[in-house]
């Protein structure tokens, strides 16, 4: 196999894969000694992990023994071997002999296991090296789907040095009053706060791992409500956020934040036509915003795998990452567009996304679209069945929030207090229609069309 010579700085190649022969004799050797062993050993090493293949046909008659309820020690699984013509498999009677006269340490099992973890991974990632070697050669195949291919095997490489654990249930009882202690000791909101006062009442902040749904129709608000909340959580928490526009350019983003930030209508901001005092204004939000970890992404077709790559870009060079936002579901794009119908789609991309919440621990806003059924009915506040191409949504979703507006029917408002004029804004409730860990209710806001900005109503 290869290694670096770093005095020639050429690949020096070896001749066999990484191993630990000493380490797989002795794993095997307190298995029969120790049937306990075995369910430590199958927890963390699969057949493939050793190396020598009679040690993985000695390991699998093992597994097979102890799956049939049979009793492991050397006399058992030699009969056993015997009889299912497995014997010269493993090497032959002087194998299990030799195991048998190793010198056991059972505290050092777990160590064991882990040397053979460690070198099998070191093959995989030789292997994988080459297939990306082989891949770079293959015609018949896109560039893109190789590389989803490759990230996908060097992803679960990783993974696997991140075992997951069963935790005793005293194990967890003790995590939770140590987190219920501190919590009492210095108050704060569990989640990520909004910036909504009401909302996280109801909600304690956005949790980690939690997959949230804002819908709305048309020019409700929804791309102004993320962008609001977005701006809120980096200033409250400090943390990055990422944002990605299936829909508006990044410039057409910026120009929002600038408007709601400074209070100057989109409009003068997109002429240009500015009294003195508004470039004071805008100077001033530009200083702040350029300051801000806040990511944005506008690449018009996205698919979950592209998620999952800007988030590691982020963690990577951040460290850490508070929130994401998706603008909108509805435009995101599935991998096998020609095997499934856009319900069906929908319902994948939904449950990746719910995925990756998990995956890196951090809450996912995801924007949809109602269905036009909603317009039909008399009483207009959607519900959970308006959303569109929903699929899986429901089930997904930990929270889904929806916007709602009765345009017609309401008087605008005069907005005093924060904006300090007498701008006319829309009477705007947000529903939330579905709380997984938590109270459903409403919360009134009100919106400036001019400056994109959602605050929360005064009025009961």
């Amino acid at each position: 196999m290869n290694s670096l010579d770093k005095t020639t700085n050429k690949i020096l190649i070896k001749d066999s894969l990484p191993h630990n022969f000493l380490a797989e004799k002795m794993v095997l050797s307190c298995i029969l000694f120790n049937q306990e062993a075995l369910e430590i050993t199958r927890q963390n090493l699969v057949v493939e992990a050793f190396y020598f293949k009679n040690h993985q046909e000695l390991y699998k008659v093992l597994i097979e023994m102890e799956d049939n309820k049979l009793p492991i020690d050397i006399v058992t699984v030699t009969v056993f071997l015997q009889d299912n013509g497995l014997l010269s498999k493993i090497g032959g009677i002087k194998v299990l002999l030799d195991l048998g006269n190793q010198s056991l340490t059972f505290s050092y099992l777990t160590e064991y296991i882990r040397i053979i973890k460690e070198k099998f991974l070191k093959r995989c990632l030789i292997k994988l090296g080459y297939k990306i070697i082989n891949s770079g050669y293959i015609t018949n195949m896109s560039l893109e789907k190789s590389l989803i291919k490759i990230e996908k095997e060097l992803f679960n490489i990783t993974n696997e040095l991140s075992p997951n654990k069963v935790a005793t249930t005293a194990q967890v009882l003790n995590d939770l009053f140590a987190d219920l202690k501190n919590k009492s000791l210095n108050p704060q909101f569990p989640g990520l706060p909004s910036g909504f006062l009401k909302l996280d009442e109801l909600t304690q902040g956005f949790q980690k791992s939690d997959l949230i749904i804002i819908a709305g129709r048309p020019s409700m608000g929804k791309t102004a409500l993320s962008l609001n909340i977005a701006l809120n959580c980096i200033k409250l928490s400090r943390l990055p956020i990422l944002f990605c526009s299936l829909e508006m350019s990044k410039e057409q983003i910026l120009y929002r934040l600038l408007s709601s930030e400074s209070g100057i209508n989109q409009m003068k901001l997109r002429s240009g036509k500015l009294a003195p005092n508004d470039w004071i204004k805008l100077n001033k939000v530009i200083r702040i915003l350029s300051k801000l970890p806040f990511f944005i992404d506008d690449t018009s077709k996205l698919s979950t795998h592209d998620i999952r790559s800007k988030i590691k870009t982020i963690l990577l060079e951040q460290g850490q990452l508070g929130l994401v936002i998706i603008d909108y579901l509805q435009l995101m794009q599935g991998l096998n567009l020609k095997q499934q119908n856009r319900v069906q789609e929908l319902s994948q991309i939904t449950r990746e996304l719910k995925g990756l919440a998990r995956e890196f621990n951090v809450p996912i806003i995801a924007l949809s679209q109602l269905s036009r059924n909603v317009d039909s009915r008399i009483d207009q506040r959607p519900i959970l069945s308006d959303l569109r191409e929903s699929g899986s949504i429901e089930q997904d979703a930990d929270l889904i929030l929806m916007l709602y507006s009765s345009k017609p029917n309401s008087q605008p408002i005069s907005l005093a207090g924060p904006l300090k004029d007498k701008t006319k804004v829309s009477a705007t409730e947000l529903i939330i229609a579905k709380h997984r860990n938590g109270p459903i209710g409403t919360i009134k806001l009100e919106l400036n069309p001019d400056k994109l900005q959602f605050l929360e109503s005064k009025t009961k």
